[in-house]
């Protein structure tokens, strides 16, 4: 670019201001389907820091770079064109097959806020440098060295708890029976929480059954997808605590992104609780579940994930209110 933008022609095609985007993403579905392909611990896994931070401010770069050889461009376009090539790099991911829809969902805001800022910086170099093209290449090598040396990085890890309650018009012994006996799960009554709105596996069926290692409720969902819940307390009807159970074929291959998995190696849920307190005529159920994440960048990711199983949590506890009242 010899240093300068050259300036926009006459009659230039309308789609041609697409191209810097386009690029952009471009790169971002690159990096994604050819580097960072790792399975979760593995080299070059797609949740490493390096790829989760650095591969949008990456998109911003390229966005900027492409789009000032055409000509100058404002400080609101360095944002908000590399805020869309992210949200197109994501996208991108999804229409090839190789982005599952809930870690899309989750990741695009964070993904456009950085990339937004990359295109800030690389529209800074532009402005105020000699050496675009340079400082280009160097933010685009950025994430692919430091994911070689982050391999072996610990993950922090974190652990937190979740707790919602509900009053139902219902005797506790009714609640704990629609509780630990529900043999089929109407999805509309659940399709409403936000987990299963982005494409979680539905619950079908949780029915607690007496094994010889004492009561076991075994929980099924849609997409194949079976789990067990192991009572370490089980005092009836006022209070059951359990610890999750996951098998290897507990959630089969495209059930869940594998980044999502419950019980891998990201994240987790420990043990969950229901508690059972009469007030009066009526009951009030408390839901409290467990869980440990442990990523790099769990500040974004503990906030999310206790919105989302707090939202799941009122959800459940709603579905018990309906039917513990209305059937008795």
């Amino acid at each position: 670019m010899n240093q300068r933008p050259r300036a926009s022609r006459p009659g230039t095609l309308p789609y041609s201001r697409w191209w810097a985007l386009l690029a952009g993403a471009l790169v971002g579905i690159l990096f994604r389907a050819l580097v960072f392909v790792g399975r979760p611990g593995e080299p070059y896994a797609a949740m490493m820091a390096s790829f989760v931070y650095l591969a949008p401010i990456a998109v911003g770069a390229v966005t900027v770079y492409f789009a000032e050889r055409i000509e100058r461009r404002s400080w609101s376009y360095y944002f908000f064109a590399s805020f869309l090539a992210n949200v197109l790099f994501v996208i991108g991911t999804l229409l090839i097959l190789i982005e599952g829809l809930i870690c899309a969902i989750l990741i695009v805001p964070l993904f456009a806020f950085l990339g937004g800022l990359g295109g800030l910086a690389m529209g800074l170099a532009c402005r105020l440098t000699n050496w675009p093209k340079q400082t280009t290449f160097s933010i685009v090598l950025l994430p692919l060295v430091l994911g070689y040396f982050e391999t072996h990085a610990p993950l922090p890890e974190q652990v937190r708890s979740v707790e919602r309650s509900v009053l139902i018009d219902a005797p506790a012994h009714t609640v704990w029976d629609h509780i630990h006996f529900t043999p089929q799960v109407d999805s509309q009554d659940v399709r409403r929480a936000w987990i299963y709105r982005i494409g979680a596996p539905l619950p079908l069926s949780g029915i607690t059954s007496e094994t010889g290692e004492g009561p076991v409720r075994t929980v099924r969902m849609t997409k194949d997808v079976r789990f067990e819940q192991a009572f370490l307390e089980w005092s009836p009807p006022h209070k059951a605590r359990w610890a999750y159970r996951f098998s290897p074929e507990s959630f089969p291959p495209g059930a869940l992104d594998e980044h999502v998995v419950i019980g891998g190696h990201y994240f987790d849920m420990q043990e969950g609780s229901f508690t059972l307190t009469p007030r009066g005529d009526r009951t009030e159920l408390t839901m409290s579940v467990r869980y440990r994440l442990s990523t790099q960048f769990n500040w974004y990711a503990a906030p999310i994930a206790g919105a989302l199983l707090g939202n799941l949590e009122e959800t459940v506890l709603d579905y018990y209110k309906r039917v513990s009242e209305a059937r008795g």
